[in-house]
């Protein structure tokens, strides 16, 4: 039997045996701890993907097909016509540029796009219900163009609106406003609920709080969740490079509701209006861009 070789012990002055020619103390002794990028830290501590330039140009030109498709169908809303009409328009413009609707066969989902209507918190299926006079619509959007998502939705007046219409749609499209204008590096996701809630309730309206906003842009829905009440100065911080969809769904009475039984259209438990203005935005490194900008 062979007699087991001793290995020598490496002093701390002893030449580092990597080879590198500097002492060992000053070497592998007390290796430098790997520094993770912004972007890796992101992904391991939120599970948040930070987008790369040609990813935010990928979801920019998704954004801009969904507008094209989105201000078609503002221009064919009126009363009588039916929710199933919407979304032939949207299936055949957004397959005509070469696009994918995300939300056909997500998750079981019928229809290439979301239409709900007055007491319809979201999650409508276009059917045969007839839109009327004085209704209001909402439209949800999503195409997937070369592999990049955009998402937004408008909540729009059908024929001439009735005074309650018109507060709840004012009222969520100023939430969403207020919600956009807390976006800049270094403030937190609370920062936006907290706004859109201070906003709405102050207004005698209710914020629903079942459904949130979230991450997008290589997926249909990534983290972040973006809740649209809450604290300031809870949550992840924000950073450039971020995207992700603010959508606040405003009632005109209480938050409560209810799932048909379709398992997807969300109403409102006391049948009062819901309204719903949705874009998705970019975190730069002075503040936001909307990646599917429309007027509010």
């Amino acid at each position: 039997m062979r007699n087991a070789v001793k290995k020598k012990k490496v002093g701390r002055n002893s030449p580092c045996p990597c080879g590198s020619g500097k002492k060992f103390k000053n070497c592998c002794m007390n290796p430098t701890p790997k520094v993770m990028t912004l972007k890796e830290e992101y992904k391991k501590k939120f599970d948040i993907t930070l987008k790369e330039p040609h990813e935010i140009e990928g979801i920019r030109k998704s954004g801009v097909l969904l507008l094209d498709i989105m201000n078609k169908v503002e221009k064919m809303i009126a009363p009588g016509i039916k929710t199933d009409e919407i979304n032939t328009l949207v299936h055949e413009e957004t397959v005509k540029a070469g696009a994918i609707p995300a939300p056909l066969g997500y998750r079981g989902f019928p229809k290439s796009v979301c239409v709900s209507v007055n007491e319809v918190i979201c999650h409508g299926i276009p059917g045969d219900r007839i839109l009327n006079d004085g209704d209001i619509v909402n439209v949800d959007i999503t195409p997937i163009l070369n592999g990049f998502y955009a998402d937004a939705n408008k909540t729009f007046f059908v024929g001439t609106p009735t005074k309650e219409g018109k507060k709840i749609v004012s009222v969520a499209a100023e939430s969403l406003k207020r919600g956009m204008e807390m976006i800049r590096p270094g403030a937190h996701l609370g920062d936006i609920g907290w706004a859109i809630q201070n906003y709405a309730e102050a207004q005698g309206c209710s914020v629903v709080r079942e459904f949130v906003g979230h991450g997008v842009g290589l997926d249909f829905h990534e983290q972040p969740q973006v809740l649209h009440f809450g604290k300031r100065g809870r949550g992840v911080k924000l950073v450039p490079g971020m995207v992700f969809t603010i959508e606040p769904m405003i009632n005109l009475g209480k938050r409560d509701l209810h799932i048909l039984d379709d398992q997807w259209t969300a109403v409102t438990n006391d049948s009062s209006l819901s309204a719903q203005f949705e874009q998705t935005f970019l975190v730069t490194d002075t503040g936001w861009e909307s990646l599917t900008p429309y007027p509010l």
